[in-house]
């Protein structure tokens, strides 16, 4: 088999990304497993962590693929986004609010501004004066909740 110049890689990555972008994540996973054979890049490792994540399920092999990518390049903000979407797929929301945030101090990109505003803030407990997780902030929390004054 003959290498593929670097260019055609290019354009796999490109379709990749463009088949990403519109949800396609069924055909972004073939397009960046193509492109990973022909380059090795850890912005493909990052993108192929989470379509594996999307499309398989194998939440912990996209984990380890894009936190590789991460301690690679730690100061590439899509490898956060990307990081934090893997979490969100997990069903783990404090840690994608977390790597978000770690995300935002190396270098702030609108699409992980716009996750954060997604994925919201927390609002402060009602009796600031005991913990979070305190039974009283709690109840009391869902209580005002439900009434609609908080």
């Amino acid at each position: 088999m003959e290498p593929v110049p670097q260019e055609d890689a290019e354009k796999l990555f490109n379709r990749a990304l463009t088949a990403f972008s519109a949800g396609e994540y069924q055909a972004a996973l073939a397009h960046f497993e193509r492109a990973l054979k022909v380059q090795d890049n850890p912005l493909l490792h990052s993108y192929l962590g989470l379509c594996i994540a999307k499309e398989r399920g194998q939440v912990k092999k996209g984990r380890d693929l894009c936190q590789a990518s991460l301690d690679l390049e730690p100061e590439n903000p899509a490898h956060y986004l990307n990081l934090a979407r893997v979490h969100q797929v997990a069903g783990d929301k404090p840690k994608a609010l977390e790597v978000l945030r770690k995300g935002m101090s190396v270098g702030a990109s609108d699409e992980i501004k716009a996750l954060l505003a997604t994925l919201g803030t927390r609002k402060p407990p009602p009796l600031s004066f005991l913990s979070r997780d305190h039974f009283l902030n709690k109840w009391l929390g869902i209580a005002l909740s439900r009434m609609g004054l908080r």
